[in-house]
């Protein structure tokens, strides 16, 4: 984390205490994330993110009481600046748009890596919108599908792999400049270029193309 930049603030609501504890580990092992508050039902969620104002709130949808899409409704209802991200073991359409449509800025999966769900994070503190690729497969049907061609003919320069694997990682464009040692500019630059040459037309199919060609 830069000097004197603020942490980013994350509260995990999940009614299974050893998820939230395995979420918590993952976060607290980077020092620019840090866990606030934890709630065990949705029906705590309102009353966590008044007290505690988290930037973040990983939100499961299935809990005994007050299920996560009910939560972010009310959360959506009270209009605070706190950014719901679900993360769920569940990736069917159904649940992908109800959860969307009730207010989460992204969707992750349980089964994610670490290092995927801190760039999730990060990436909605930001304000983007952290989507899995299988979920954004979900949603988008007629994204380019796996076997549609190889990355050997797919004419990317070895700088627009690294930033295409960058962007599967679910980093944002300042993220990946530095990462990298480039300008944002540039970045853009390449994401142009690498767009027009996979044949997609926004970020979350360059990052499914990525995954589905195995690009790290």
């Amino acid at each position: 984390m830069n000097a004197g930049a603020e942490p980013i603030t994350v509260a995990i609501a999940d009614d299974h205490p050893l998820v939230r504890a395995g979420i918590r580990a993952a976060l607290e092992s980077v020092d620019d994330i840090v866990v606030v508050a934890e709630a065990s039902d949705g029906d705590e969620v309102v009353d966590l993110v008044t007290e505690h104002h988290p930037k973040v709130l990983l939100m499961d949808l299935s809990m005994a009481r007050v299920g996560g899409v009910e939560a972010t409704r009310s959360l959506r209802a009270l209009d605070v600046d706190t950014r719901v991200v679900v993360l769920s073991s569940y990736s069917d359409r159904s649940r992908v748009e109800q959860a969307l449509a009730a207010g989460a800025i992204g969707y992750l999966l349980k089964d994610s890596e670490p290092r995927d769900l801190l760039a999730g994070v990060r990436s909605a503190a930001e304000g983007h919108v952290p989507i899995d690729p299988r979920v954004a497969g979900v949603l988008l049907p007629n994204a380019p599908q796996p076997g549609a061609s190889s990355v050997d003919e797919s004419g990317l320069s070895q700088r627009e792999l690294q930033v295409l694997a960058e962007v599967a990682r679910g980093h944002a464009n300042k993220q990946i400049a530095k990462r990298l040692g480039i300008t944002e500019g540039t970045v853009k630059a390449h994401l142009g270029n690498i767009y027009r040459q996979i044949g997609v037309l926004d970020r979350t199919s360059a990052a499914m193309w990525a995954r589905d060609h195995n690009v790290a």
